[in-house]
This record gives C-alpha cells, structure tokens and sequence, in this order.
C-alpha cells in the first residue's frame, strides 16, 4: 500500500477517533525526543527519556545536559503541533524560534542565534565545511523564501532538512531542529511525523552526506519514504483499533 493511499485512509478515519490520535501523539511525541536527541549522541534510553518527561524523574550518572535536551526537545515538539495549525506561511522567524527552544536550557547562550564560528563534519572522504558565519544570514533567507512558496508534502518536507542541514546556519542543534522543521511540514500537511531511529543512524547520514556532496538525494529520501510508510501504518493501525473498541461498547 503506498504512503498516499494509506495518507487517504487515515484522513477518512481522522474526524472519527480523535481521542486515539491524541494517544498516539503522546507516544509519537517521545518516541521523537528520544530518537533526535539519541542520534546526536545523548545517552538517555527511551525508558530514561520517558520517565524524565512524563514523570519529571532525573537519571542517576547521566548528565545534566543530557536531561536538559530532552525537555528541550520536547518543548520544541508542542511548538511545532501548535503551529502545524496556523496556516500562514513559514519564516525565517519560526525556523530561529524553533533553534531557541531546541537549546533553551541546554545551551541558552546559542538559542535561536545564527553560528558565529566555522562549522564541520568529518566524512568518509574528509572534512565537509559548511557555509561561513557571514553567509548564513543570506542563505537563510533564501531558505525562508523558498520554504514560504512550498507545499506542505513529504517532498518539500525532506528537502527542508536536507538543505537546512546544509547550511547548519546555527553552532548547534542543527539536527534537532533540521528534524523538527521536517515534521512541522509533515503535520501541516496532514501526515504524522516521523522519527529517525537510532538503528537508522548510519543510513541517516551517509544519505545525508551523500546529498550534501551533491551525488544524489534518493537514499535520503527513501529512507524518509520508508519511515513515514511504517509511521502512517502505525497510525491507521491505532484508529481501526480505536474504532473497533467503540463499535463494541455501542
């Protein structure tokens, strides 16, 4: 079944279940903390991150940073449901707003401010540097404009990451954010966010590179393709379950 055919099943039993959709927002939610902030090297599990959210119970030899991001992260994410409403055009404003609360208490000093240092990343063939400080502010801005007149669909949503990603127009939290911003687009369109699982990691980002070294984008978008397939599937799973239940009581 394709990703639009099950999209269209999933609107038909939307307006039906709403209580099933949030559950499952909820369980989207933390699955995504963990997930983004897992790949980025933090060490809480999945089971840590809950508690941490849910419960407000810290972790015993994990760093405060560590904890920090997470509640960061998770912040971002009802920021993005909030504004997955408002039907205005994306800006460079809600692209640095969103930076901000990725590193609201993790990093406070860079929180929603342009990278003032060279950036890099180490590849198989070498060092990969991107834009300099004084070009960011121009590219975002083409970013922004480009981002303003786009469709709200996986396509746009999974070149969004890729080239905010190429830019890396902040000294950190690129990839947080580069994620963040794909599933605002992704909701805005009516589709569920979707996470990029630590076992995903590897193929993550050598499709990555492999896009910002300008061979290809299809792995990339592939393996988005695939887990948006597997999220929409889980959703649809959750509502016919939900429905079912109702149908009995009734």
């Amino acid at each position: 079944m394709s990703v639009e055919h099950k999209k269209t099943q999933l609107d038909r039993l939307r307006p039906m279940a709403p209580g099933a959709l949030t559950n499952l927002a909820r369980a989207h939610d933390l699955e995504l903390t963990y997930t983004s902030i897992a790949i980025e090297g933090n060490t809480l599990t999945q089971s840590e991150t809950n508690l941490l959210i849910e419960h407000g119970i810290t972790v015993g030899g994990k760093s405060l940073k560590d904890h920090l991001e997470a509640i960061d992260h998770h912040d971002a994410l009802h920021y993005i449901r909030a504004l997955a409403h408002n039907a205005a055009a994306l800006t460079e404003f809600d692209i640095r707003s969103l930076h901000a609360l990725v590193v609201r208490r993790s990093e406070p000093d860079l929180a929603g401010y342009y990278a003032n240092q060279g950036r890099y990343v180490a590849t198989d063939v070498g060092r990969r540097h991107f834009p300099s400080p004084a070009e960011v502010p121009a590219l975002m801005g083409d970013f922004a404009s480009w981002l303003g007149g786009a469709a709200d669909t996986p396509d746009t949503a999974f070149a969004a990451h890729r080239r905010l990603v190429a830019i890396h127009p902040f000294n950190d939290g690129n990839g947080r954010t580069a994620r963040l911003l794909m599933n605002l687009i992704l909701l805005r369109g009516g589709f569920p966010p979707v996470a990029v699982r630590p076992e995903d990691r590897l193929a993550y980002i050598k499709a990555l590179q492999q896009a910002q070294a300008g061979q290809s984008d299809e792995a990339f978008d592939q393996l988005l393709y695939e887990r948006l397939d597997a999220t929409l599937g889980e959703c649809l799973g959750a509502l016919k379950e939900a429905l079912d239940v109702v149908e009995i009581v009734v």
